[in-house]
Formats: C-alpha cells, structure tokens, sequence
C-alpha cells in the first residue's frame, strides 16, 4: 500500500494540523509493540512486520499514531476518512482499528444507506449511494452520541453488500474506545448535514486513488454484488462516477491527503478481528 502524503492546510472549521512529516515518521520507529488498549497518555508504538507502505516513510504505525494524537485533552475523538467512491477508505480504516486494537472502533457511513424501500419512495433507486440517498441526521446524531455517551456501549449499524440493505448494530463503540474511525463518501462535504458531521470530527482526511485503480475496484465491486460485466461498468459510470465527483469538491476541506495504490488483497486479521476485504474498498 503506497501513501503519498502531501499535506494541506485547513480550510474548514478544524484549527490544529496534523503533525508535520517528519514527527509522523518518528511515530513509527518502534515496530515491536502494538498496545491492546492504548494507555490515554501514551501515543501507540509501531506495527508488526509487513505493514509498513512501500514507497513512503508512513506507516501504518505512523497513520495510527497520528490519529491517536486526536485523543489528547478529549474523552473520545472522531477521526474522519472522507473520499471518493473506491478510494480505499474502508480499507484504511478497518486497518487503523485493527492495529489500535480495543482503544479504537469502527463506524462506517454505509451504515446510513437509506433502505430500498425508502429509496424507492425517494425515486432514488437508480442513485443508490449518491449523496441524499444516506440519512445525514441519523448519522450526525449517532456522532454526537458517540462524543457525548462515553461509559456505555454504542451499537453501530453497516450495510450489506450481500442483502444490499443497510443493517443495525454490526459495529460497537464500547466504552474502551477513545478514538472512533468513521470513513465514508461525503464527510467532508460543505452541504447540509454534511457541515455538522465535519465539525464533530477532530480532523477529516481526504483518501484517493487514481481514476483507474478506482475503476477496476469499483467494477470488481458490483461483479461480487451480483451484476454482470456490462450492467457494473454501466452503473460504475452513471453512479459512482457522478458521486466521485462530488465528493473531489471537498478534497480541499480536509487535513491531510492520502493517495493509496497498489493496496494489497486479503490481509491478515488485526488484533481486533477486523480483516481486510476488497468489496470494502
């Protein structure tokens, strides 16, 4: 996995950058231990053997230690992934969980995919994905939730590419968790509802891949769901693209840009269970 990490200011309503170049590399010079759960004062050491990203001093080790910063001073911290469609987001953060272990949890904007039948009184079916087809309040309140009710559990939904409907409580936030990683299409969006999940994030980055690598994901995606070859690439280009487009508007929104390539297929199994699968992308 390449990470190419040009750092961009602030736009947004956030104040404090994430740290320069060289302190995120330094954050990953131990690569023996990995905490279980993370001391509240302590900033987690780095991973274990092949998880470094070929090409660039970041590493996953670095990338957790960076976002576990995000949790000085605060109870909870959010750390947003935003980006377009096939970027890797998911990847990334099921990856940045995994390797945190019971300090971190995962909550997945998927989770707020409208159902079907919601899409269909919506006359939405033929977006499925794009921006109002997810419920943004539901998925504000449950950030605000997730910031405010730190001593009991927090049931997280997902949405499932096999029923291809959105299903509750797949995810938990437990009280442990002192950094929630959240990643989905439109976090950084300066539209409705969009702006008050932003700024319920301590910091949004801004995930991409190239237009092919996205493609091919993307294509990959839908074959695994039940369409053939023609139909994938028909709605890869009247849906996903359209999307994907949208979503670049706000890249300059975010913190920190990452540009993955070459992510590897079936990865391990984290510390914390969470496995890395390409339909995820």
């Amino acid at each position: 996995m390449e990470i190419d990490d040009p750092r961009t200011p602030t736009t947004g309503p956030h104040t404090t950058p994430t740290a320069s170049g060289p302190q995120a590399t330094s954050a990953a010079s131990d690569p023996q231990t990995t905490p279980a759960d993370p001391d509240p004062q302590a900033t987690p050491t780095g991973p274990g053997p092949g998880t470094e990203f070929a090409g660039s001093a970041l590493t996953l080790a670095g990338l957790a230690a960076d976002a576990w910063s995000l949790t000085e001073d605060t109870p909870r911290a959010v750390l947003g992934l935003a980006g377009p469609p096939g970027a890797g987001k998911s990847t990334l953060a099921r990856a940045l969980v995994a390797h945190l272990g019971e300090g971190a949890a995962y909550l997945p904007l998927d989770g707020f995919h409208l159902s079907n039948a919601q899409l269909e009184r919506l006359g939405l079916t033929a977006r499925k994905g794009s921006e109002p087809s997810f419920d943004v309040w539901g998925y504000v309140d449950l950030l605000r939730r997730v910031l405010d009710e730190t001593v009991r559990d927090i049931y997280v939904p997902d949405y499932d590419r096999t029923l291809h409907e959105p299903v509750a409580a797949r995810h938990l936030v437990p009280p442990a968790a002192r950094l929630v990683v959240t990643e989905g299409n439109y976090l950084a969006c300066d539209l409705p509802g969009w702006r008050d999940a932003y700024v319920l994030m301590g910091e949004c980055w801004y995930v991409e891949a190239p237009g092919g690598v996205r493609q091919e994901r993307l294509v990959e995606r839908q074959l695994a769901g039940g369409r053939d070859e023609a139909q994938a690439r028909d709605w890869v280009a009247t849906n996903d693209d359209p999307n994907g487009q949208l979503v670049e508007k706000s890249r300059d929104r975010c913190h920190r840009i990452l540009s993955t390539t070459g992510l590897p297929l079936g990865l391990p199994l984290g510390p914390s269970g969470i496995g890395m699968d390409p339909s995820r992308f």
